[in-house]
């Protein structure tokens, strides 16, 4: 365009010489305001946590700046302030809006022990918060900066209309030049074809091809990050558009990740207290996410809990311990059978409860079976909308991956509409399976805790991660990180990569359509300098417009 307005000048025509540069100038500072909207929307977090932050110190209360704050600064926060970092409750209770780090608006109960993120709200109940992370290091500003890195990265379209220029604007360049000073050598009007030369140029110039793609991604990556999705880098969201098959894992994934008791059966006339409380004295002090529910069952159910005597962890097969003077085991059926206790009796029922999907505990001593304790994973209670979103977007082959036993698995599986199961797997085998499906099926996107399926993730077409909010591990690890726990948030992305996609492809098609036309125009003079620089930057703005068309929220996609 510099060139264009240079050329004007030099041709005495300084009307259109000015209007040019006038044209040129505001082209480019809307542009500029373009791109600064689309990168300021996901910087404006950055204003959700205070500046300052109330801290305790020598006895008494002080404020500081958040960006003072290093970790093991204890901050008090009151109902309707905000979090300046990351942090631990340390005392008191509350509800926490946090909408500004994973997307969801429904408030989070916190306690004693529990995670708070930079730029949270406290809503309920004043707290005292053991600082994790300084202020430059949190959640908040690690979203923001991968966010701001992903916009900048590039799609393969990107790559090949990179590549594609390099090679195609030399070659206008020098066409415009032959085209300016060739017609001349053989006395051709000098300010014909010299006009002629610059029009070409302008003509020429790829910029609204250039531009057909970055802004779609860099809106769509920006917005998706306000919705608490962290997309990678443009070559993610470009994958995200081709996905076809979701594979998904079970625990922590498609079901909450804690296990809750169903069924407490006494047998021979046993109590199911009594049941309950010896194995809640033997799981006291085991790790086991099974042994945590029990101990948690017999809390709520006002059953004291004494931790037994003599702990022992038997690998594979459960736990004993002493209970009031006696040795009492908590394990599978099989612990028992290899002990001689007679398991005839109880096998129907516990045939009964695994076709439900539960997972089965038996309890008793050494040769005698006392109750049965069954517990079930229950799924996320929007796992069914998710797969009805799925299907909506085509995709209808929803695969589980799981190391659970396959009777386990399918009854959950059925329970929520899931027709594909992958069970009995080793994270070395769910790799293996999205390998699989790749080859059969097409495109996989594969959903896990971003840390035992960091095999799988790394395998698919994308990876995304549940979950991810304060775990740097599980965002590393992954394509694309859920700061939270809504698995609707699964369908979004892949139809906020179809939009963006769709969008990059029309600007990409009306660029071409575009030159194809106004460059033979300029060439046999169908077209005035000043005609090609409206079309040319008109052209420009029309696809920047266009690209932030992907700024789009789940509510905007329907999901």
């Amino acid at each position: 365009m510099f060139a264009a307005t240079v050329g004007s000048a030099a041709l005495g025509l300084w009307e259109e010489a000015a209007f040019l540069a006038f044209l040129y100038a505001g082209a480019e500072g809307l542009e500029e305001y373009t791109y600064d909207r689309t990168r300021g929307a996901i910087r404006a977090l950055l204003d959700l946590a205070p500046k300052e932050a109330s801290i305790l110190r020598n006895g008494g209360e002080v404020t500081i700046a958040a960006d003072e704050l290093t970790p093991g600064d204890v901050m008090v926060v009151r109902p309707g302030e905000g979090f300046a970092t990351d942090g631990t409750v340390r005392s008191g209770t509350t509800s926490i809006d946090e909408a500004a780090v994973t997307g969801e608006s429904i408030p989070v109960e916190k306690g004693i022990g529990d995670e708070i993120f930079a730029g949270t709200v406290n809503l309920t109940g004043a707290v005292e918060v053991a600082v994790t992370k300084a202020f430059a290091d949190n959640t908040l500003s690690q979203i923001i900066h991968l966010v701001e890195e992903a916009q900048e990265d590039k799609t393969e379209t990107q790559q090949l209309i990179d590549r594609f220029g390099k090679y195609y604007s030399p070659a206008v360049l020098v066409s415009a030049f032959a085209l300016g000073i060739v017609p001349i050598l053989f006395g051709g009007d000098p300010a014909v074809w010299i006009r002629r030369g610059i029009t070409l140029a302008v003509a020429g110039a790829p910029c609204a091809l250039v531009m057909s793609t970055p802004v779609a991604v860099a809106s769509a990556i920006g917005s998706a990050g306000k919705q608490g999705v962290l997309i990678k880098g443009g070559i993610h969201l470009e994958s995200l558009a081709r996905v076809r098959v979701l594979a998904i894992d079970k625990t922590g994934t498609l079901t909450r990740g804690e296990p809750q008791i169903t069924d407490i059966i006494g047998v021979a006339d046993t109590d199911p207290t009594d049941v309950l409380h010896h194995a809640a004295a033997v799981e006291a002090s085991s790790e086991h996410p099974l042994g945590r529910a029990i101990v948690r069952r017999a809390e709520a159910d006002g059953i004291g809990v004494e931790r037994a005597q003599e702990f022992e962890a038997l690998t594979g097969a459960g736990a004993r311990a002493t209970v009031d003077g006696n040795v009492i085991y908590v394990g599978n059926v099989a612990l028992f059978a290899e002990m001689g206790a007679a398991t005839d009796a109880i096998s129907p029922t516990v045939e009964q409860l695994r076709e439900q999907g539960k997972t089965v505990v038996v309890v008793g001593h050494a040769d005698r079976i006392i109750g049965v304790i069954a517990l079930r994973d229950e799924f996320r209670p929007e796992t069914p909308e998710m797969i009805k979103l799925l299907h909506q977007l085509n995709i209808d082959d929803v695969v589980m991956l799981t190391g659970d036993n396959q009777r386990t698995a399918t009854a959950i599986a059925d329970g929520i509409g899931i027709n594909h199961v992958r069970a009995d797997l080793k994270p070395v085998d769910k790799a293996d399976a999205v390998v699989e499906l790749q080859d059969t099926l097409g495109p996989v996107a594969m959903v896990g805790d971003g840390i035992n399926d960091a095999p799988a993730l790394a395998t698919a077409t994308v990876g995304i991660a549940m979950g991810a909010a304060g775990t740097d591990a599980a965002i590393e690890a992954a394509d694309v990180a859920l700061m939270g726990d809504d698995l609707r948030t699964i369908p979004y992305a892949i139809a906020l990569g179809r939009k963006a996609n769709t969008i990059a492809r029309q600007n990409i098609v009306f660029s071409i359509i575009l030159l194809s036309i106004l460059v033979p125009a300029a060439v046999v003079g169908a077209v005035s300098i000043a005609a090609a620089v409206v079309i040319h930057e008109g052209s420009e703005i029309l696809a920047v417009l266009n690209g932030l068309r992907a700024r789009r929220s789940r509510a905007q996609l329907n999901m």
